[in-house]
């Protein structure tokens, strides 16, 4: 019997990597996952061990060759989280940890990175934030551990190096944090050049989809994969769940709820947002693709509920219980940057959640209220959200939080067949450049559809606006974006 043509994706998130590979149908031949353990946080600093993102990587794709049986991967693409860098020898090698994307050591070299690109920035809505990873090659250059040789790469980026046994450019969409001017696909030499940043310092820039190199004998031993692979740049978490959710045509919207939340869509023109939070990539295919990453996600479960607890009885016993009044705020830490900015921002209970079952509820309505909040303010900066929405991301599972998000949300929502942002990176490794829209549309299949309840939507709005009258009092979330979300609820809690 003949092997299968099959593609590879690889999607490096916080706890883990998880490898799909899937046939030219976009049908899942075979999965893999590998957890990383190697996660530190500390107050502002958050680290991961480099080596084990490899090891993970090496696992979770011999996994998933291991189910597939006999396929030969023809390309592999990988995603990581966005704004995550490490120093990277001459050599390939770490030089040590890696900062994570939400690490905000580097908080007093933001506004010295926003000052000299003002105008720049401006125009394509960025706004350097503490957790940007050109804020961190600031903090990194003035901690000076930065040996010759030396240089400051993404996760994505020292990955694909690994794969190819070479020097590799970095995507547009993993460097959008690192200040990449997304119009011309380049560093802006100006403004690094005022910021003290020399350009070798980064790699070079791509498009998405750009053929990196192939698989080398050495990665083809550790991982499993085919000799001579092609390897293709690909982009970030959010933009490869965006991808596996199919909503690449302009007016689509997906929401991937993981450890955090990241709601993104695509539109002809730029959304311009001075606040910061809404920032755009750029599409592969043209056009733009706007969204956010919210610090708020499943992971505020995995925080609340560290004793074992069942999580599929607290959701049959959530069901049971209706809307949990107030308006939580289910943050981890401290910092928010999606839907708002706030370094000050906290996570907060409103309400009386009197069990396991009723917190577990208030909490996954809270994460719903988000998620809410960033539509409305993406509404509110002129992006049309009134097309379709897809869900992706781990938590899809849980069939009673999908449909209470769709009645909160009040549009009708579809879950993709395989809603994995690995599943998003095997579908771009299958595009030629130019390509990607046509690609996923011809891949992506649909496996589940909900319609919204208008009266538990109507319920839930109640407490949706009471968390954005809380955000506002607390000065987190601006008057206008405030005002249009609770405009859209209906008006003011009462």
């Amino acid at each position: 019997m003949s092997a299968t043509d099959a593609t590879c994706g690889i999607d490096v998130g916080t706890q883990g990597v998880r490898a799909s590979l899937v046939d030219a149908e976009g049908r899942t031949l075979g999965s893999g996952a590998a957890p990383i353990t190697s996660d530190h946080r500390d107050g502002r600093r958050h680290e991961q061990d480099p080596e084990q993102w490899w090891t993970a990587l090496c696992d979770a794709v011999r996994q998933a060759l291991d189910v597939a049986g006999e396929v030969h991967v023809t390309a592999i693409a990988i995603d990581a989280t966005s704004g995550t860098v490490l120093v990277e020898r001459a050599d390939g090698s770490p030089a040590g940890p890696a900062l994570m994307y939400d690490d905000t050591r580097a908080q007093g070299f933001a506004d010295r990175a926003q000052r000299a690109g003002e105008s720049l920035w401006s125009s394509l809505g960025y706004r350097i934030q503490p957790a940007w990873a050109l804020a961190k090659v600031l903090w990194l250059r003035g901690e000076d551990v930065l040996g010759a040789g030396d240089r400051v790469v993404h996760q994505s980026d020292h990955l694909v190096r690994r794969l190819v046994g070479s020097v590799v450019p970095t995507d547009t969409s993993h460097a959008l944090k690192t200040g990449v001017d997304l119009r011309t696909a380049a560093w802006p030499a100006d403004v690094f050049a005022e910021l003290g940043i020399p350009l070798e310092l980064l790699p070079g820039v791509a498009l998405p989809t750009t053929v990196a190199g192939v698989v080398s004998r050495s990665a083809a031993s550790e991982t499993g994969l085919t000799t001579g692979a092609v390897v293709r740049l690909g982009m970030t978490d959010g933009c490869a769940a965006q991808i596996a959710a199919g909503a690449l045509e302009i007016g689509h919207w997906s929401s991937a709820l993981g450890t955090t939340l990241v709601v993104k869509g695509s539109t002809d023109e730029l959304v311009l947002d001075p606040s910061g939070a809404v920032y755009c990539h750029r599409h592969p295919d043209g056009g733009w693709l706007p969204g956010g990453a919210s610090s708020t996600g499943a992971g505020a479960l995995r925080d609340a509920f560290t004793h074992g607890e069942d999580l599929g009885r607290l959701t049959e016993q959530a069901a049971g219980l209706g809307v949990i009044p107030g308006g939580t705020y289910p943050l981890i830490g401290r910092g928010e940057r999606f839907p708002f900015v706030a370094a000050d921002a906290v996570g907060f209970v409103g309400g009386h959640a009197d069990s396991d079952a009723a917190r577990f509820a208030a909490l996954c309505q809270g994460i719903a209220y988000v998620e809410r909040l960033s539509y409305d303010v993406l509404a509110s900066l002129g992006a049309d959200t009134t097309g379709p929405v897809s869900f992706t991301g781990g938590p899809t599972a849980n069939e009673w939080w999908n449909q209470l998000r769709c009645d909160l949300l009040g549009r009708p929502v579809q879950v993709p067949r395989e809603p994995h942002p690995s599943t998003g990176m095997a579908m771009l490794a299958a595009a030629e450049p130019g390509r990607l829209t046509e690609t996923v549309a011809s891949m992506v299949g649909i496996g589940r559809s909900y319609s919204p309840d208008a009266d538990r939507g109507g319920q839930l709005r109640q407490g949706y606006a009471e968390l954005v009258t809380a955000l506002a009092e607390r000065g987190w979330l601006g008057s206008q974006a405030a005002s249009y979300a609770l405009a859209e609820a209906g008006g003011v809690p009462r």
